[in-house]
């Protein structure tokens, strides 16, 4: 980190690196690269508010990409991933705490892991986090897993689906359910096609909403110990309803190539912003085992979900 730098110029550099990451050339890995470089060079200027701008950017971001969709097409994608879904949810959950239980893992931090693989990264982990009364440590160390491993995804799985000469509605598919966080599902399925796009944060806000009966589970088992307020993913229902504006309101489909665009770019801001918020102090405080648990399970849904999606 560069010490003896005045706040005034680290406000500066940050601001600049965001208004990169929003010019033509830069797409979403580039940015998360950016945003950790800036993260290690210098100390975040704007740490007291990175969490409400980040969740904002993103839940902007998902809903203007369903201005670029269609209501019958989005209905078959659903469709088509909702057995695929619930199997590999409870498979994910189940084996991870197995798993979890097997390393001599804390309970909440297993479960949140378990959770965050199993359903959508960080956005799981944050709503069932209060349900089991889980500490900030075990928090913290369940979501550092979990982007690490989504910093990865970003990078490998297209390089993998050309690879494996995936076609659009496979490789969108396969991103839903092996990559855990929503930015990330879209960041890598966009570096894909528009198809694979399309596709990709349909069957993923499908799995998103399971946040709701899974936090329910996870109250129940709980309850002797009392729970936490449940989030609920609002933001999905705006999804939904932009993608029936853009499909029956020719108003709306007139500026829903302009609204897709902004929203692109707002997903690659997301990322930059995601990426200034790891620290190489933070990814040595996940410790081996969760990191194993983490991978573990990701090499399970990732290769299994990936045999299924060429098999069909």
């Amino acid at each position: 980190m560069i010490k003896n730098i005045s706040p005034s110029l680290r406000k500066f550099i940050f601001l600049f690196s965001a208004f990169i990451c929003v010019l033509p050339f830069m797409d979403a890995p580039l940015a998360l690269v950016l945003g950790f470089l800036v993260s290690l060079l210098i100390q975040h200027p704007f740490k007291e508010y990175q969490g409400k701008i980040t969740s904002f950017l993103l839940q902007f971001s998902v809903v203007g990409l369903g201005f670029g969709m269609n209501i019958h097409e989005a209905l078959k994608a659903g469709k088509e991933g909702f057995i695929f879904t619930v199997a590999s949810i409870f498979l994910t959950l189940t084996a991870g705490i197995l798993i979890g239980k097997f390393l001599k893992i804390r309970k909440n931090t297993s479960t949140l892991i378990s959770a965050g693989t199993a359903i959508c990264g960080g956005s799981a982990i944050a709503a069932i986090a209060p349900v089991i009364k889980a500490d900030e440590n075990e928090t913290s160390v369940s979501l550092a897993t979990i982007f690490a491993l989504n910093s990865i995804a970003l990078f490998l799985f297209p390089f993998l689906g050309h690879l494996l000469s995936m076609d659009q509605h496979q490789f969108g598919l396969w991103c839903a359910v092996a990559i855990h966080d929503t930015s990330s599902v879209v960041g890598a399925s966009s570096k894909f096609g528009n198809e694979a796009l399309k596709i990709a944060t349909t069957v993923k806000l499908e799995r998103a909403l399971w946040i709701i009966p899974i936090s329910l589970i996870f109250a129940f088992i709980n309850k002797k110990n009392g729970t936490g307020k449940i989030k609920i993913p609002y933001f999905i229902f705006l999804f939904v309803l932009a993608i029936v504006a853009s499909s029956y309101i020719p108003a709306v489909e007139a500026i829903s190539g302009n609204i897709v665009f902004l929203a692109k770019k707002g997903l690659t801001l997301t990322l930059f912003l995601i990426g200034s918020n790891m620290s190489i102090t933070a990814l040595k405080a996940v410790g081996i085992k969760p990191l194993i648990q983490g991978v573990l399970l990701w090499v399970l849904i990732s290769v299994g979900s990936l045999l299924v999606i060429l098999w069909m």
